[in-house]
């Protein structure tokens, strides 16, 4: 068979195999010519990223050509109507030498079932650290295979170099839906005759937008390649931090894309914090600094907080002003358990940095505020709100940073958590401004466990935590220079339908006649989590009790095995499944007493639910924050804030770090 007309067997095949959705060959790769960053692809003037190109070559499977892998391909540039040039040209660089590597994947899950996997040769080039700073349209052109061609369009936005902002705020209610605030609302505070008699600090932001969360090739997204979007402007695939995944064997040499963190450090020597209720190796923390294919590489994301990218000298990284969260086994030695980076003791290695290492809320809160700050205050994820405010006791489920194995009673929340970024940052940026992304994380962990409970306190406790910091600014006379946004990665499929009666439901003894316990419509009634009970909290709106007879009647739509009762669970986070033999999880035996058997809807390997498509609404106050009102990707997020810090430019930079 010739080799043209074995091209055009190939494509007549992909129609077939490209339809395959569960697998794919290679993410936003429809052809056998792979062109990273893809075509659709938007950068901000003077954006550092990385150029991947991949020829594929099938050895067997629906793609096979009969071909050797092409070694000669070609790859161009051109500026809207310009003449096309070699990327040497282009960019005046030297050219990259080839790679090759194999791969193998399942076509669909027939494939899977079968262990029938094909095999691909791949021939690859890696150009790094480059940018494009003419604003405008830009054609990318791989050809290949003797004639076959791979076109991306790229735009490179036109952006002024004016900073609007001298600092920005950026919460992240990770996982957090407009149906979860409104949930939160109706817990959190009181209603008379169906008017609530306050609101949350969220309601009243002058701008409210919605952003789509898909990733590039799934329209479900995870935590890493969501907050990818949001920090760089550039869409990826699930997993991934601040690259392009490509099919090479290793997570670190993807393609990169700079961060919102490391430009704006890099230009205008401003200072970063990161805060978070999860272990900061995690991803919406992670992404600010972290490039790889896997969000697991969890020892090599602490590097990168200090480090930047290993051996990669595209920014002049020397670590955040603040970083504040749990994760303290990526900290402490290997000789205590730790699993920290080539075992290392990253306390030490962030105290030779001129750090200061806190490690409880009492240290946190007396800690001078012209010093750099490590806060590492748990093992795993910090205490859930429910958990440091009502019931006290499960404390003795956190573990202390210090790696002694005795529990963690003295944690910051995330309130005490970002007024301190906030003073630290205020105090040792100057003229420069600063920016800070606070995230609470287990908005989103406890609603992947159906903990609705800990899920609506974390929330509370982030709209409290913006409440607090609003109050801050404004009493320093700095809210009108910083930018505040509040907005989430993803969302779940939660939402509130009624009311069950807790009474009623445990006196029932059939699963069916518990039903009847269900109040919906106008006997849903009114909440009771504000007119019963005597929790109080000072200047907050929470509850006043967790545990009324009349609790929500919620949930998601993608879920395990499980037994609900609808009630808080008062010994601790939700566990609704358990392992009955390897990935194949089943109702949690001790979960849900007096509740009703439902099963599940996800593939029985999953013990808990799994995100949604929802849009997640982003609320905006301060300077810019018109540019955030309507609905638009989550792409735009990053190039509103770049826009806001004046953070595009045209010309090349006099200094190369």
């Amino acid at each position: 068979m010739s080799s043209f007309k074995a091209i055009g067997l190939a494509a007549a095949l992909l129609a077939s195999s490209a339809s395959a959705q569960t697998f794919q060959r290679l993410g936003a790769c429809p052809t056998l010519g792979c062109v990273f960053p893809p075509d659709q692809a938007d950068f901000l003037a003077g954006q550092f990223f990385d150029i991947r190109l991949e020829v594929h070559a099938p050895k067997n499977g629906s793609e096979a050509i009969g071909l050797p892998p092409d070694e000669k391909f070609t790859f161009t540039l051109a500026k809207g109507d310009e003449e096309p040039k070699p990327v040497t040209d282009f960019f005046g660089i030297e050219d990259a030498e080839v790679e090759s590597w194999t791969f193998s994947w399942f076509e669909d899950l027939f494939a899977r079932d079968a262990k029938q996997s094909t095999v691909v040769d791949v021939r690859a080039k890696a150009y790094r650290r480059l940018a494009l700073y003419e604003p405008g349209e830009y054609t990318a052109t791989l050809n290949y295979n003797n004639g076959s061609s791979t076109k991306a369009t790229w735009l490179v936005r036109d952006l002024a170099e004016e900073r609007k902002a001298k600092n920005i705020i950026l919460f992240i209610g990770d996982g957090m839906t407009t149906n979860m605030i409104t949930a939160a609302r109706l817990i959190g505070h009181k209603s008379v005759n169906g008017k609530y008699q306050s609101k949350m600090q969220m309601d009243k932001f002058p701008v409210l937008g919605h952003q789509m969360t898909h990733s590039i090739d799934s329209f479900i997204t995870d935590s890493a390649n969501s907050a990818s979007a949001l920090y760089s402007g550039h869409k990826s695939s699930v997993n991934c931090l601040g690259v392009y995944a490509d099919s090479s064997k290793s997570p670190f040499d993807d393609p990169k894309v700079e961060t919102i963190a490391e430009i704006f450090h890099r230009l205008t020597g401003g200072h970063v914090g990161i805060v978070s209720t999860a272990f900061l190796a995690d991803a919406t923390p992670a992404g600010l600094t972290a490039h790889t294919r896997s969000r697991n590489e969890y020892g090599h994301v602490v590097d990168t907080f200090l480090n930047g990218v290993t051996n990669y000298t595209w920014t002049k990284w020397d670590g955040p002003d603040v970083l504040f969260g749990g994760g303290a086994e990526y900290f402490y030695s290997p000789a205590l358990g730790g699993i920290s980076y080539k075992n290392r003791t990253y306390y030490d290695e962030f105290a030779k940095r001129g750090y200061q290492v806190l490690q409880n809320r009492t240290s946190l809160m007396s800690a001078p505020n012209d010093e750099r700050a490590l806060g590492i205050f748990a093992v795993n994820n910090m205490a859930k709100w429910l958990d440091r405010n009502v019931y006290r006791d499960n404390l003795n489920q956190s573990l202390s940073p210090a790696g002694d194995k005795k529990p963690a009673l003295d944690q910051p929340g995330l309130k005490d958590m970002t007024l301190k970024a906030i003073d630290i940052l205020a105090e040792r940026s100057g003229d420069k401004g600063w920016f800070l992304m606070s995230e609470a994380a287990s908005i989103d962990k406890m609603m992947h466990v159906l903990d609705y409970d800990r899920a609506l306190g974390e929330l509370l406790e982030l709209d409290d935590t913006i409440k607090a910091t609003v109050n801050k600014l404004n009493e320093t006379d700095t809210l009108k220079e910083t930018l505040i946004l509040v907005t989430a990665d993803h969302g779940h499929g939660f939402d509130v339908m009624g009311s069950v009666d807790q009474r009623y439901l445990a006196a029932q003894n059939t699963d069916r006649k518990k039903r009847d316990a269900i109040g919906t419509y106008q006997n849903s009634g009114q909440s009771q989590y504000q007119n019963t009970g005597n929790l109080t909290y000072t200047d907050s709106n929470f509850p006043k009790t967790w545990d009324p007879r009349y609790t929500l009647f919620q949930g998601l739509m993608a879920d395990p095995d499980r037994r609900e009762n609808w009630a808080v669970h008062k010994d601790g986070p939700r566990k609704p499944a358990v392992e009955a033999e390897e990935d194949d999880y089943v109702v949690n035996p001790k979960d849900g007493k007096d509740g009703i058997l439902l099963n599940g809807t996800l593939p029985v390997e999953n013990d808990q639910g799994v995100h949604s498509l929802t849009d997640v609404p982003v609320f905006a106050m301060g300077p810019c924050q018109e540019l955030f009102g309507g609905v638009y990707n989550s792409v735009d997020i990053f190039f509103s804030m770049a826009e806001c810090f004046g953070l595009g430019r045209g010309t090349p930079p006099a200094e190369t770090y």
